[in-house]
């Protein structure tokens, strides 16, 4: 994610251009804020510890191959097929919401029409668990950084992939958590 392709919802609502990107698909998430930098561990409310907040976001991923025919090698020459990335209102941590995040369910909606249900245990368990695994891989890495406070991770998919397009407005509604979901008019 870059300064360029970061988009903050204002009120839980945006206009996110399609411009330039090939074959878009939209897929909500969770992303954490992080206030220190991590330890390597499991441990939920010693990750909890660390995060500043949550919201809820959208990536918008492309894939420059026919048909989003890829493999593994080129996800990552394609950087991670990553757009844009759309944050919501930050919440505070609460010290309950390691129970709460593999529970929380999510609707994902097109012109208000169901497309897709998703659940925190889509991600990796959780997406604190998510988070984690991030945290093992660097640690493993010898020239990847750690996290550092005020870096922001989004933690994967809740639903699957779904193709998006100009004039299409997508929506999204939490249930077993207390953030907002986002409003998201296509350009």
């Amino acid at each position: 994610v870059y300064d360029r392709t970061l988009i903050r919802a204002t009120n839980n609502v945006a206009a996110v251009s399609l411009t330039g990107l090939v074959q878009p698909r939209i897929e909500p998430e969770i992303c954490f804020r992080m206030k220190s930098r991590p330890p390597v561990t499991k441990d939920p409310q010693a990750l909890l510890g660390c995060i500043e907040w949550i919201a809820h976001s959208v990536e918008i991923v492309q894939c420059h191959h026919p048909e989003w025919k890829v493999t593994i090698a080129d996800c990552t020459a394609d950087n991670g097929l990553h757009g844009t990335l759309i944050v919501g209102s930050p919440v505070e941590v609460s010290p309950d919401l390691a129970c709460k995040l593999p529970e929380m369910k999510i609707k994902l909606l097109k012109q208000q029409i169901l497309v897709d249900e998703g659940v925190g245990s889509n991600v990796l368990g959780s997406p604190l668990l998510a988070l984690a695994s991030l945290l093992e891989i660097l640690a493993k890495q010898n020239d990847s950084p750690p996290l550092e406070a005020g870096e922001i991770v989004s933690t994967g998919t809740l639903t699957d992939a779904h193709p998006v397009q100009a004039g299409e407005r997508w929506s999204t509604v939490f249930e077993g958590l207390s953030l907002q979901g986002l409003c998201l008019n296509f350009e």
